[in-house]
């Protein structure tokens, strides 16, 4: 099926359905897949077992108290103003005893909590690669720094990690209050402007995981996705490697059209591609976005009908968005959804 015949507007519910599935991928703390998900998630079993424990006895005790209460009215009714100086003993007895016992609980998660907060802090490597991630309204840009210039990448909405190797990710946000937070991998860490943060996190296993930002920063907030894609050593070389290689010259007639329509429209001002006068930093760096699994933060799958729905129409997709609508139609935004697609 030609390009052309695939530019039907797609339905702005496909990008709702999109994330909705997401979600039931590994998406969620209990299912860690690094050294800092899994302690987070032992102290959250740890939490949930004692707190069970807490919920029954605190209901057997309610169920033993009003049995016992019913049957010493039932066999021995007493007279007005009548003092059980026994009962009150035990009660005070049974009161105490539950106060040091919750005293003790408390005091017990604390310093479980505490243990695991020094572990992940300790949970560092000198070795560990160095990734920038900085908070948009609303998506994420992903900043791999090199040594040279020229080895610097600059991509969105997806960070890849090698496999078995710790990650050190410096967080910065330049609008509002974002949180990034990749539940099988690390708890929340907040992106406040002015002040940049760090954290540590490793994937021990292959795979794609889901990462969401976690505190509200405005109407697209729970559409403000992240992907986290882990993968073998030599895998996650290669990769980068073909990030800090600059797209040749569109051979294609069709892409080479494509390109002389971003050019000359505002989607220069917005983007960069390398290679190209195009240098916008407003939105996300597309030199290689046709390598991308998603578009709009997440919200759509990249591929050309979807491609060409985001342009034509954002706010379809993503109310409230910061992008503008495209007056780009017909051939000419054919032309360029062949373009992008072709930035690998």
């Amino acid at each position: 099926m030609s390009v052309r015949a695939r530019l039907r507007p797609a339905r702005a519910g496909a990008g709702i359905a999109l994330f909705l599935a997401g979600c039931a991928g590994p998406h969620h703390a209990l299912d860690p897949a690094g050294p800092q998900a899994r302690h987070i998630a032992s102290l959250w079993w740890l939490l949930f077992w004692v707190a069970l424990a807490v919920l029954l006895a605190v209901v057997i005790a309610l169920l033993v108290a009003v049995l016992r209460g019913v049957a010493t009215r039932a066999h021995s009714p007493r007279e007005p103003g009548v003092v059980v100086t026994m009962t009150e003993r035990g009660t005070v007895a049974a009161v105490t005893v539950a106060v040091g016992l919750t005293a003790l609980i408390v005091l017990s998660l604390l310093t479980a909590s505490a243990l695991v907060g020094r572990t992940l802090a300790g949970l560092r490597s000198p070795d560990a690669l160095s990734i920038e991630v900085v908070g948009h309204r609303w998506w994420w840009e992903i900043r791999y720094p090199g040594a040279a210039p020229s080895e610097q990448v600059t991509t969105a909405n997806e960070l890849h990690v090698p496999v078995g190797r710790p990650v050190k990710v410096r967080t910065i946000s330049h609008d509002v209050i974002h949180s990034l937070w990749v539940p099988s991998l690390h708890g929340k860490r907040d992106l406040v402007p002015g002040h940049p943060g760090e954290i540590v996190l490793q994937a021990d296993r292959p795979g794609v995981f889901n990462g969401q930002c976690a505190e509200y920063c405005g109407v697209e907030h729970a559409l403000m996705r992240l992907l986290v894609i882990a993968e073998p050593a030599d895998r996650f070389d290669a990769w980068l490697t073909a990030q800090r290689e600059t797209p040749p010259p569109p051979t294609d007639p069709e892409a080479r059209r494509g390109q002389e329509v971003f050019l000359a429209q505002q989607c220069a001002l917005c983007h960069t591609i390398q290679g190209t006068p195009a240098g916008g930093r407003v939105g996300p760096d597309l030199t290689h976005v046709g390598s991308r699994q998603t578009i709009a933060a997440g919200v759509l799958p990249n591929a050309p009908e979807h491609l060409a729905t985001w342009m034509l129409d954002p706010q379809s997709v993503k109310p409230g968005t910061l992008m503008p609508a495209s007056a780009i139609m017909g051939d000419d935004m054919a032309a360029l959804v062949i373009y992008l697609g072709s930035l690998r």
